[in-house]
């Protein structure tokens, strides 16, 4: 009969249907085995329920409800969170070769980045404190301008003077807007739904803005990386990393914007992580100031009024360094830390972590 050729044609649609209908009914489930986490929502998962405001505070709830180690699940994604000392010393310390992956970001790693991101003390002191009586209203410039030209010094081996500098404000700019960028929900849903990397650019309005994000980024690190080079060629640089990164590419054949990325991607972690540390902690004088002035007794006990504290003086001023460590525990400049990835399946506290997921470090 003429029909009857049409049949296994349509039992072959019928399956492939069915089977995608329970493809897609799996997303958005937390398969048996995975950490405890909040109910999910087919195809959504957790997503309805991720905060878009202060999340280290919702992150916070849900690991006293769901305990140090717990499960979100974002459509097509598994997100393992961490929230205990433990829990981060057992797999990111001791398995750190297996927990060393980063989670795809196609927005923020591929786009913006290119695929290229990676995450004279003294002086410095003495110009910073300079700077900060002349000018004391300019407390974050002084203090960007600071930690800039540290790593500028150890990075590229020259320094930055002016806190109005072009490629200073850039840096903090750019990463600003990176930021921003690889943090919105539209970038986090091309992560998640993978499907949706394949759109039209028209469609991506993101991509746009990323590709142009990347276009301004890239020139400012290639500027700083090539002047390190024509230094280190002419004989007039200065010990510094991008010595190490030069002897490298001699070898390794990788290109001059890899090397710029590199050292880049250093120099804007070594700025803005670092200034906001010191911002956070002037900050935190000026709210207690009865600690401000336990600091600048055991200082002034210590070292007296004709000299700045040196590293020398580091095991005599026990308040000092407690401050410095409280600094750091009441105030992360990284609520959650920067995501990792597994590598390979694994177990821990009986539970299953599997390949490919997300893992946070919940800093907060």
């Amino acid at each position: 009969m003429p029909g009857l050729p049409l049949l296994p044609i349509a039992l072959a649609l019928a399956l492939s249907v069915i089977f995608l209908i329970a493809k897609v009914g799996k997303i958005g489930r937390r398969p048996a085995g995975l950490p405890p986490g909040p109910p999910t929502l087919p195809i959504l998962g957790n997503l309805h329920l991720m905060p878009t405001k202060r999340p280290h505070l919702q992150f916070q709830k849900w690991a006293k409800e769901y305990g140090p180690i717990y499960s979100l699940i974002l459509g097509t994604k598994k997100m393992i969170v961490l929230s205990s000392d433990t829990a981060v010393n057992d797999l990111l310390d001791k398995k750190g070769g297996m927990y060393s992956d980063r989670p795809d970001m196609f927005i923020g790693q591929k786009i913006a980045s290119g695929d290229l991101r990676l995450v004279v003390m003294d002086l410095e002191n003495k110009i910073f404190l300079s700077n900060l009586l002349d000018t004391p209203n300019d407390l974050l410039y002084h203090l960007r301008r600071f930690t800039y030209s540290l790593s500028t010094q150890m990075i590229f081996g020259y320094r930055c003077t002016d806190n109005k500098d072009p490629n200073l404000l850039q840096l903090f700019k750019s990463f600003d807007k990176w930021g921003e960028l690889a943090g919105s929900s539209s970038a986090q849903l091309a992560d998640l739904y993978p499907i949706m990397q394949k759109l039209p650019e028209f469609m991506a309005p993101n991509v746009r803005y990323a590709k142009e994000l990347h276009k301004i980024e890239k020139k400012n690190y290639v500027h700083h990386w090539m002047k390190a080079k024509e230094a280190l060629d002419a004989g007039t640089g200065l010990p510094c990393f991008c010595n190490d990164i030069y002897r490298a590419q001699t070898t390794e054949k990788f290109s001059d914007d890899a090397a710029a990325y590199i050292s880049g991607s250093l120099l804007e972690a070594g700025s803005d992580t670092t200034s906001g540390t010191l911002y956070g902690y002037i900050l935190a004088l000026l709210v207690w100031p009865d600690v401000q002035r336990r600091v600048q007794e055991e200082i002034d006990r210590v070292v007296g009024p004709d000299r700045l504290p040196t590293m020398d003086d580091y095991d005599n001023l026990p308040f000092v360094r407690c401050c410095i460590k409280e600094s750091l525990r009441w105030m992360p400049t990284v609520f959650l830390g920067v995501p990792h990835s597994v590598i390979k399946d694994d177990t821990y506290q009986g539970y299953t972590i599997p390949k490919g997921a997300s893992v946070i470090n919940n800093v907060w």
